[in-house]
Parts: C-alpha cells; sequence; structure tokens
C-alpha cells in the first residue's frame, strides 16, 4: 500500500488541499455535463465514482477529523451512493499509512527513543491504518503487541477540518445547515476526545475492566509506560479484523455467538454503566480463532447523561407508542415537534418520528430478533432514503432531535448493521430497560 512521508499540518496547508479537492469536484461535474450534452448519457455513478475516489484520495492524505466524517458516513446506506460507501469504508482500517520516519518522529518527541529502541522488534509498516492513527507490531520481552501511533497534527486540525468539509458535505449530500452545525458540535467534541491518548487509555482500562465478564468477549490488556499522549500500547490480539470475516462462510453457530456477544457488550455499557464504545465499525472489533469478540478500540466513547437516558430510553418500550400522552411528551423533550409547530408540521413530524421509532424498536419487541431478515432492513434503509429526500428536514429552520442522540442513535444503527452482515440471531430481551 501506498505510504504518505508527510501530512499536511498547517491551517493553509488543509485549506490548500480542500480547496484543491472542490477544484478537482467541480472538474467532475463539468465532464459529467459535458458527457451528457455530447452522448446524452445521463450516467451519475461514473460521476459518484469519480467524486468518491477524488474525496477519499484527499482525505486520505490530510487524516484526521475529515477522514473520520467520511468512515461515519459510509456506514449509512441510506445517504451516499454506493460509490461513496464503498471508498469511505476504506478510512475503517485500510486507508494509507504514514512512512516509518515520521513514527520514529513522534517516539521521539514522547520517548527521546526510537521504536526499534523501545521495543525488541518493532514492524516499520502499519498493519492498518484508520482516520487518527495508525498500528504496528512489536514484540517487548517475548510478548507480542499491538502499538497505535497517532497522526501529527490531527488534534489541532478537527475544529478546523470540520468547517472546512462542511461545504462540501452540504453541496453534496444535501444535509440541513442547521442541523450540520449543531451536531457537528458533538462530532467535535468525540474527536476531540479521540485524540487524547491519555483519556483512550484510562477509558480502555476501565470499560475493559466493568465489561470482562461478559462472555465471549476479550480485550487486550494496556501498558501505560509504553502509552503517552500520541501513543498507545497494548496486547496484540491474535485473529482476524471483523470486516475480513463478515461475508465469508463460519462454523455452525459462530455468527449467532459473535452477535449475541456484540450485543451484550452494548446493552451492558448502556444500561448499567452509562458510558459506551460509540465506534461499532468493523476495524475496531478482532475475531479471535475460537470465534469471541475482541474489542481494540475505546478511542470514541459517549457518555450518557442519566437525565438523558431516562428520556431517550423509553422509545425502546414496545407499548411507548400506544401511549398518546407519553408519546408526545417524550417527542418534545427529544425535539422530534417543538412548541411553536404549526398544527400541520407537528401532525407531520409526529408521524415522521413514530415510524422511525417504530422501526428502531423493532428488534426489542421479541425475545430472539433475527438480523439477517432483509426485509427489515429493507424497510429500514428504505425509510431512510425517504428521509434524506424529505424537503421538510432538509429546509427546516431549527433542528429536530438533541446532539446527545447523535452517537446513540449512530451506535444503535452501526450495531444493527454489523448484526445483519452477521446474519446472527440474538436474544435481544423484548423489553425497555426503562420504566415510566
Amino acid at each position: 500500500m501506498k505510504e504518505f512521508e508527510k501530512i499536511p499540518t498547517t491551517k493553509v496547508q488543509r485549506s490548500t488541499k480542500f480547496v484543491t479537492t472542490g477544484a478537482r469536484i467541480g472538474a467532475n461535474y463539468l465532464k459529467h455535463y459535458a458527457r451528457k450534452l455530447v452522448t446524452g448519457n445521463n450516467n451519475k455513478e461514473a460521476l459518484h465514482a469519480e467524486n468518491a475516489k477524488d474525496i477519499y484520495e484527499s482525505l486520505s492524505e490530510l487524516k484526521g477529523s475529515a477522514l473520520k466524517v467520511a468512515q461515519m458516513l459510509s456506514m449509512d446506506r441510506s445517504l451516499l451512493p454506493q460509490a461513496y460507501q464503498t471508498q469511505f469504508a476504506m478510512a475503517q482500517y485500510s486507508a494509507p499509512p504514514l512512512s516509518y520516519p515520521l513514527v520514529v518522529k513522534t517516539f521521539r518527541q514522547f520517548f527521546n527513543k526510537t521504536p526499534d529502541e523501545v521495543f525488541d522488534e518493532f514492524s516499520h509498516q502499519a498493519s492498518n491504518a484508520a482516520s487518527i492513527g495508525q498500528v504496528h507490531k512489536a514484540v517487548l520481552n517475548g510478548k507480542k503487541l499491538a502499538v497505535k501511533v497517532q497522526y501529527p497534527g490531527i488534534a489541532d486540525s478537527v475544529r478546523s477540518d470540520l468547517a472546512m468539509v462542511k461545504p462540501i458535505a452540504l453541496a453534496m449530500f444535501k444535509l440541513n445547515p442547521v442541523e450540520y452545525d449543531e451536531f457537528m458540535l458533538e462530532v467535535a467534541s468525540r474527536m476531540m476526545e479521540e485524540t487524547d491518548y491519555v483519556l483512550e487509555f484510562k477509558r480502555s482500562v476501565e470499560l475493559s475492566q466493568r465489561t470482562a465478564h461478559l462472555e465471549n468477549i476479550v480485550f487486550p490488556e494496556y501498558y501505560e509506560s509504553l502509552s503517552g499522549p500520541k501513543i498507545l500500547t497494548m496486547d496484540w490480539l491474535e485473529g482476524k479484523l471483523l470486516g475480513e470475516i463478515i461475508g465469508q462462510p463460519m462454523p455452525e453457530g459462530a455468527a449467532n455467538k459473535l452477535g449475541q456477544a456484540m450485543w451484550d457488550f452494548y446493552s451492558f455499557q448502556i444500561h448499567s454503566i452509562r458510558s459506551m464504545h460509540a465506534d461499532p465499525h468493523p476495524g475496531n472489533f478482532i475475531v479471535t480463532p475460537d470465534y469471541k469478540l475482541g474489542v481494540i478500540d475505546f478511542g470514541c466513547v459517549k457518555v450518557i447523561p442519566e437525565d438523558f437516558y431516562k428520556i431517550y430510553f423509553r422509545l425502546l418500550d414496545p407499548e411507548f407508542l400506544r401511549n398518546k400522552e407519553e408519546k408526545e411528551r417524550i417527542f418534545y423533550a427529544l425535539r422530534f415537534i417543538h412548541p411553536d409547530d404549526s398544527p400541520s408540521e407537528k401532525e407531520f413530524f409526529t408521524e415522521v418520528f413514530t415510524r422511525l421509532v417504530e422501526l428502531l424498536a423493532r428488534p426489542f419487541t421479541a425475545e430472539i430478533f433475527d438480523f439477517s431478515d432483509t426485509a427489515y432492513f429493507d424497510a429500514l434503509f428504505s425509510f431512510g432514503q425517504e428521509l434524506s429526500a424529505m424537503k421538510e428536514f432538509r429546509n427546516s429552520k431549527i433542528t429536530r432531535g438533541v446532539r446527545d442522540a447523535l452517537y446513540i442513535n449512530r451506535t444503535y444503527f452501526g450495531l444493527y448493521t454489523l448484526l445483519h452482515k452477521l446474519k446472527a440471531k440474538v436474544r435481544t430481551g423484548g423489553a425497555s430497560p426503562v420504566s415510566a
């Protein structure tokens, strides 16, 4: 895989890259319309493929929050054309890495030593690379280790990158500007935390210890003396990334075993700890040789405020939608509807969010839910596409929803998607954990 010898770190360098990317996208549109005039062929798939390739190449060089947003968007089948999903999904664990001299520079900055001086063995080539950092395999005193090294300049560029990616996101994906600004504040907060490896070390140890009792889940041990603000060292878990396992033949019952472990992992964190791993994509999990689920990345963690928890998780009660007064109370509290809405607006948004809640809460209505059910996921994705096309949302001057729900929704959507790809049958419990 191509390695980058440098990364743009200053605001001027990164903004220039964004401008260049925008120009390439504009050129792609000009070529598209020229082809349409000459041949009459309105091949938008070709346009999407060209734009997706150009955007991904640019974001891969920039790394950081812009590439992370692409990774997040890749998991939303209802929002992006297939070409973008395919390209952006590479940001989950196979983005082009940085070259070894840049890794050495980071080690010298924090340890005053090279990686070869710290470890007995250290792979000069990254094992995998994502949006915030890349992982190298190392050995110390006979123990195999995974060493995550953060890309230079990432922490300083989060907010400016998100501001610069805004015009592309609004124009190409037709996002609502008001909602974009509101929810990007939450995204920026989580991404700033992801660049703090000292915080990630603390959360990794705490959450792995508190969920270690769950069946069929394994965690690496973390090493404080070999970690720091930009370097995180943990055990190397043997196995394959979940993304490499999905779609491949597995022993009978293995998919259900992995799916149940993943469901229990999230359910316990949400309802018992109020703090959860909020980045459920295939690059954050290892499947061990005996088909246990290894959790290898606690960079993105959402702490769930207690008041919000008591309101939001009422949505999962199978009886919730039958109680008109309770539904209206919760919909106002979550800002699905607003006091200033006209009667027609209130009726419209109440109906839309009722449909959405029914779909998202359906796995909780039975003791065992079959996530291989294509009819359910076709309905879910189809409704997502319908939502993204609704002018009432795109043109709204107020946000529909609250910031605290962003990563909860994203986590459930990612969890459902992974369970669907595993074709897992899972004991979901069939009841809400929050009483009226």
